[in-house]
């Protein structure tokens, strides 16, 4: 059928008591809908050549008389009309218009069918829907939800011709939810009086007579449970002399019950202030997707909607909403499109897949050898009580002043030595119950380990959700009790002045490649969307199993929109990158050189308060990918350079000297690009390669790219000089992390010597051990610890600095004062004597110097001290 333009023009005419005449200024809104084909219903403003406006323009003129408003529209010949009838219906030439008149004080003046019907308290608004029909009449649709029952009222205007055959004009009507070829059996208690079963083109629908009225018009009623709902109500007319009436493109009338067409924002699962159940999907390529909503037993679908691309799509965004939940708990999609690989789609229709954007994830069944089922990894239909917060917020400490720990939730209490009950071991409230061993070791602020929604078989490094926490951290099991005690112990830990940083990870998922593919949501919605493809749209990257597309304008929002989740949900103070590399690659995996996403995060209004740290390090490959990060004064970066650097020369390498004291001042050559040392966050172990006490254990040869020392023996040793000379070294170890400018990380378990026996794997490290730390050298080492942590606060002026020190307060000295051996390549001594800013008022008396000598050889070098001014002395 040609599609041919061309405009009406509607006028309208209100008339109001004298009373309103001078007491307001009338406005019209108006709106006009149609559908295409069977259900499917969207704005006129969407589709190409349209020209409409519904600005609640004002009428032209007011008078006592009436008030007149003009509009024009156009139209397209050939589009079936649907309305939604916020109030007063018109009908001008075949034409239907819905409009709504309200004055500048929000009084409103609705027509027709709705002035006459009082709207209960319970009622939902009435949703209205207008068809033309192939014989030039018209039907109208209305539906109301009054507490659990819904009514459908149907009205049938036929032209006069028909006046003297339809007398007894018949409905002929089934249910469907999914496909109109499978119809709903209704309980012969929902069926309306003088209904009887008939069979239309092969299908069982239900008839029922109409009832007319005194004007001409048919009426018919009908009430269904909300329990049955959504549903579409799919209808003929059928006149007595065997004449069978459709819509106008002769197909049989359709219109939604229980159900809308959403809203494309938020994305997720959302409530509205109606109580309302909106779901909002990202696919751009999907060609079909179908929201499948489960009851508790969850084995299959209770139900499964087939949204339309007319009605339940805006834009790439797929949208329905729902009036009511009802026994349903759980939901997923269905995605299905184009299976080419090489287009790189990797669409599964049997799989149900989870929503990118549920912020509670469903316990999951577990299938053989306790792996997830894809068809098991759904989100949770539930609003979370609101948490009582008493007022709690962020601590907002300086980055200067932090003392941080890193700890994976559950090895830190897992282990019976905690002495925890069963229910709170490896849980975040275990950590709470722990927290008073952090403030022991002087730390302010603990960085944990991956916590969002991850596949266990592969660590907490491969997540597949970025918004929900992992439920095992809960002490119930679940996503609702992880949530509730995560945000218990982040208010725990604010309390006693402790700031809350999470590592997290964008970069890739539990969902691998295509090798051994895990199909569990990102990919079976939009695989090149979400991921970054090969040359031959293979999912695949040299690191990982696949690499996330980070810098994707989908991705990237959705990155922020969990980051901002995160912030304002569970008042976390910051987040470190893991691979932050990998947050630079483009669409095809090349190295962009101003990654949007980097820059929006610096940018972010909501996250401008917290911290931001890029990572370099990828612990499941344990490796590290050193990059000029890109950090626009915001970024902070674990810094690798301090690792090694610190590691040669403690091991006794020649020629240190030099990138040795360049650590110590607070790496100038990384951080002096408008930010500071305080950008700078240190660290001598990481969770992936040598533990501490490893580190000065193991030296073989497959250990070269530690720059490990074993002190003399390999592996474990009773030789008690060999011992001696370990607990030097973890000793020099510490004191040269928290005495250099920076942020000193630690590393859980180190502070008592845990060991995994010289691996250097993530996956073998062994849970916190409480007992060890009643050992010798755990109380020796954790009082070492807490001192230095004393001491910096003590000497803030010296060790926590926002810029570096000035040349005039640094001096550096050899074995002679003054006089550094720097082009001495064979020495291992450096000394510093650290000066602090002083004011004009201040004397020399009242804040000392700080002299600090390194040797890194095993002989020992008399050194001299520098000569103090006088009044000063050593």
């Amino acid at each position: 059928m040609d599609s041919v333009s061309y405009t009406r023009t509607v006028s309208l005419k209100a008339s109001l008591p004298d009373t309103l005449i001078p007491k307001f200024s009338l406005r019209c809104s108006w709106n006009v809908r149609y559908v295409p084909f069977r259900h499917s219903c969207r704005n006129l403003s969407e589709v190409p050549g349209t020209n409409l406006k519904n600005t609640g323009s004002p009428f032209l003129h007011v008078s006592q008389e009436n008030v007149k408003y003009n509009c024009i529209s156009r139209y397209r010949r050939g589009q079936q009309k649907i309305l939604n009838a916020q109030g007063h219906s018109l009908e001008v030439d075949a034409f239907v218009h819905t409009f709504c008149v309200h004055s500048s004080s929000s009084l409103q003046k609705r027509g027709n069918r709705s002035e006459r019907r009082e709207e209960s308290p319970l009622s939902t608004r009435e949703s209205v829907y207008m068809f033309q029909t192939d014989a030039g009449g018209e039907v109208k649709a209305f539906v109301s939800r009054v507490d659990t029952v819904y009514k459908v009222t149907i009205e049938v205007s036929l032209p006069r011709r028909f006046d003297d055959l339809d007398h007894d004009l018949c409905l002929h009507w089934g249910l469907y939810r999914s496909s109109s070829s499978r119809l709903v059996v209704l309980d012969a208690g929902s069926v309306p009086d003088g209904t009887t079963s008939v069979t239309v083109t092969k299908q069982k629908f239900m008839k029922t007579p109409f009832q007319q009225d005194p004007t001409g018009s048919h009426t018919l009623d009908l009430a269904f449970d909300s329990d049955q709902a959504p549903l579409f109500l799919t209808f003929v007319l059928k006149s007595p002399n065997d004449l069978w009436i459709r819509t106008h493109l002769g197909k049989n009338f359709c219109f939604p019950v229980g159900f809308g067409r959403g809203k494309p924002d938020p994305l997720g699962f959302s409530i509205g202030r109606d109580g309302s159940a909106n779901f909002a999907l990202y696919s751009r390529n999907a060609e079909n997707v179908v929201l499948c909503l489960y009851n508790a037993t969850r084995t299959d679908p209770s139900l499964e909607m087939d949204l339309d691309p007319y009605m339940n799509r805006t834009g790439d965004v797929w949208h329905v909403s729902l009036d009511m939940l009802g026994h349903y708990t759980h939901y997923g999609y269905r995605c299905k499109g184009d299976i080419n690989w090489d287009k790189g789609n990797r669409f599964h229709a049997r799989r149900v897949l989870l929503d990118p954007y549920s912020k509670l994830l469903a316990p999951f069944f577990s299938g053989q050898d306790n792996s997830l089922s894809p068809a098991n990894c759904l989100g949770w239909l539930i609003e979370e009580a609101p948490f009582d917060w008493d007022e709690d917020c962020h601590p907002c400490l300086p980055l200067e002043c932090l003392v941080v720990y890193r700890l994976n939730v559950e090895g830190f209490t897992i282990d019976k030595s905690s002495g925890l009950p069963a229910d709170r071991r490896g849980t975040f409230l275990g950590l709470i119950d722990k927290v008073y061993h952090l403030k022991n070791l002087g730390v302010n602020a603990i960085l944990l380990e991956p916590i969002f929604a991850f596949d266990r078989r592969q660590g907490p490094f491969c997540p597949y959700n970025f918004f929900a926490p992992m439920d095992c951290y809960g002490p119930l099991g679940d996503g609702i009790s992880a949530s509730n005690s995560l945000r218990q112990m982040v208010k725990a830990c604010h309390e006693i002045g402790i700031e809350v940083i999470l590592e997290v990870v964008y970069t890739q998922t539990a969902e691998k490649g295509d090798a051994e593919p895990e199909t569990l949501s990102f990919r079976g919605i939009d695989n090149s969307s979400y991921y970054i493809l090969g040359e031959n749209n293979e999912v695949a990257a040299a690191e990982t199993d696949n690499l996330f597309n980070c810098n994707h304008p989908v991705a990237q929002n959705m990155i922020l929109d969990s980051l901002r989740h995160w912030v304002n949900e569970y008042h976390i103070d910051g987040f470190c990158f893991c691979n932050s590399s990998s947050l630079m690659r483009g669409p095809r995996g090349e190295m962009l050189s101003r990654p949007p996403l980097i820059e929006a995060i610096a940018f972010d209004p909501v996250l401008s308060r917290i911290k931001i740290i890029a990572d370099p390090c990828l612990a499941i490959t344990a490796s590290c990918k050193e990059i000029q990060f890109p950090h626009w004064k915001r970024w902070g970066e674990l810094n690798i350079r301090f690792r090694d650097d610190v590691r040669r020369f403690l091991r006794g390498d020649k020629g240190q000297l030099s990138n040795f004291s360049t650590r110590l001042c607070g790496s100038g050559d990384l951080f002096t690009d408008g930010r500071g040392p305080s950008f700078s966050f240190n660290f001598i172990t990481h969770n992936f390669g040598l533990s501490l006490v490893d580190l000065v254990s193991f030296s073989a040869a497959t250990y070269s790219t530690e720059l490990s020392w074993n002190c003399g023996e390999e592996g474990g040793t009773n030789n008690r000089l060999v011992l001696e000379t370990r607990l030097k070294q973890i000793r020099n170890f510490l004191f040269v992390l928290f005495i250099s400018l920076g942020v000193p990380v630690l590393n859980m378990g180190d502070e008592y010597g845990q060991t995994k026996g010289g691996s250097m794997l993530l996956n073998d490290r062994k849970p916190f051990n409480w007992d060890a730390l009643k050992t010798e050298f755990a109380v020796q080492t954790i009082q070492f610890i807490g001192f230095l942590s004393s001491f910096r606060t003590r000497r803030r002026d010296l060790v926590q600095r926002k810029t570096f020190a000035k040349i005039e307060n640094l001096n550096w000295h050899g074995p002679i004062p003054d006089q550094p051996q720097w082009e001495d390549s064979s020495s291992s001594f450096l000394a510093v004597s650290l000066k602090p800013e002083r004011n004009e008022n201040e004397s020399r008396s009242t804040i000392g110097d700080l002299y600090i000598a390194f040797n890194s050889q095993q002989a020992l070098v008399s050194a001299t001290l520098p000569q103090l001014p006088d009044g000063m002395l050593w």
